[in-house]
Order: structure tokens, then sequence, then C-alpha cells
């Protein structure tokens, strides 16, 4: 943290004079594997507290739990051990990014100017609360009408289903919760783009149309396939790419500066 404080004030007091190309390989190879220790670390802590997460992800279906209509048990032996390792993968994978990111930081800071250092710094920060926006919107709003529409889908074809796998519902839940945690970041890239000039808001007026046609096709493809699931995840992420042209715009014609 005291680094990051430094960067804030003086972001160019970190650079680096010229090193050997052997030493930025070297560089290079102690950052990957900090990161990669950084992941397993972070993956082991979240398996340890694979209990309390397993009840947490189990939330979105309570209401038909409380109602007799559906119960999230594990129907073998390796049930258990299969959602301590799919909670420790993905809960890893998520508790890690911001350590990860940090390390690729320290590598590529001295090759960056100002305005790009504080670019990434505003993208670090500000990412974080948009992938914890995503968690939170898809946990509360998304997984919960999920959960409904397809026990809901199962009576319509008079198929009910009693018990579920709790492989296949972890599998589900965190999909949902990782994905559009994840996909709220693309937004804030583009606007972080714009900020710096690599793209305008004439560009993304232009291919305004594809945006939205990509939003729909992510949420096809990130969440499960039922209508309504989609829509959530594709709404937002138009609204929020709508934002990020005036965002742009207003650098553009304001004299705005990040």
């Amino acid at each position: 943290m005291g680094k990051i404080r430094e960067i804030l004030k003086n972001p160019d007091a970190v650079d680096d004079p010229p090193r050997p190309f052997f030493e930025h390989i070297v560089a290079l190879r102690d950052c990957l594997m900090h990161a990669a220790i950084a992941w397993a670390v972070c993956c082991v802590v979240a398996g340890f507290f694979s209990p309390q997460v397993l009840d947490w992800l189990k939330s979105p279906a309570a209401a038909l739990e409380a109602a007799n209509k559906l119960h999230i048990e594990g129907l073998d032996l390796m049930s258990g051990f299969s959602a301590i390792i799919s909670i420790a993968m993905w809960g890893g994978t998520a508790l890690s990014f911001p350590f990860v990111v940090y390390f690729l930081l320290r590598f590529i800071f001295p090759a960056l100017t100002k305005r790009e250092k504080v670019a990434i710094l505003f993208y670090l920060f500000a990412g974080a609360g948009c992938f914890a926006v995503g968690v939170w919107f898809s946990y509360s709003r998304i997984a919960p009408r999920a959960v409904e529409f397809f026990d809901w889908i199962n009576g319509w074809v008079h198929l009910p289903v009693t018990t579920v796998r709790i492989e296949g519902y972890i599998s589900i839940v965190l999909k949902l919760v990782i994905a559009f945690g994840m996909v709220f970041q693309i937004p804030l890239i583009l606007f972080v783009l714009g900020w710096l000039g690599i793209i305008t808001s004439d560009m993304l007026r232009k291919y305004r149309r594809f945006a939205i046609v990509i939003a729909f096709f992510l949420g096809m493809a990130l969440t499960p396939p039922d209508p309504m699931s989609q829509i959530l995840m594709a709404v937002p992420l138009c609204l929020l790419y709508e934002l990020c042209v005036w965002g742009v715009w207003a650098k553009e014609h304001l004299g705005l500066k990040l």
C-alpha cells in the first residue's frame, strides 16, 4: 500500500533506469511466480471457508427450500470434495485478481507514462467496485430468478425436480456471479481507453449497434439458458456502454482530466 500511495503522489518517482534484457526476463519470472503463489494461497483460503461460502451460495434457493419444493443435496460420496474444489478454484481466482494485477503493475509501471499510470490505478480501484456491483446484482437479483425459472420450467413440462445435485447447483450460481462481476469490467475498460485517447466517443457511437449485439451475445453465453437472465445481463451492459460514450465525450469536449 505504501508504494501505491507513492505512485499516486508522484507516479514517475518509481521509474527504473534502463536495464539489460535478461534482467527484464528475471523480473517477469518473479512477477509470474508471485502471481501464481497469490492465486494458490487465495485458493486455499477460499477452500478453507467452503462451508460458509456454500451456505452463501445456497441462499438464492432458500425460498424454494423453505416451501419444500427443492432440496439441494450431495448424491455422491465425493460431493463434498467436489464442492470444495469448485469453490476453491473459482473463489481463489476472484480473490487473487487484485494481487495478480498488483504484481503485473510492478512489472510494467516503469515503462508507462504518468497519464497511463494514473489511468491504470483508476481502473484497478474502480474495477474492484464494478466487480463487487456485478456480483451483488447477480447474487441478489439474477440467481434467485434463475432458480425459480428452472423450477417453473420443470413444473411446466410435468417433470418436477425436488432434489438437486450440489455440483450442478454450485456450477450455475458461481457461473452467474463470476460472469456478472467480470462482464461489468468491459465498459470500464472502454472508458479508460477513451480517456487515454486510444478510442473516441465517435468510435463508440459508430459501433453502438455492434456493442448491443455483443452484450446480448454475452448474456446468452455467460448466463443460464433462460431469457430473463440474458436480458438482465445485456441491459445493464448497454446502459454502462452509453455512460462510457458520454464520459469519453465529456473528456473530449469539456477538457476533463483523469
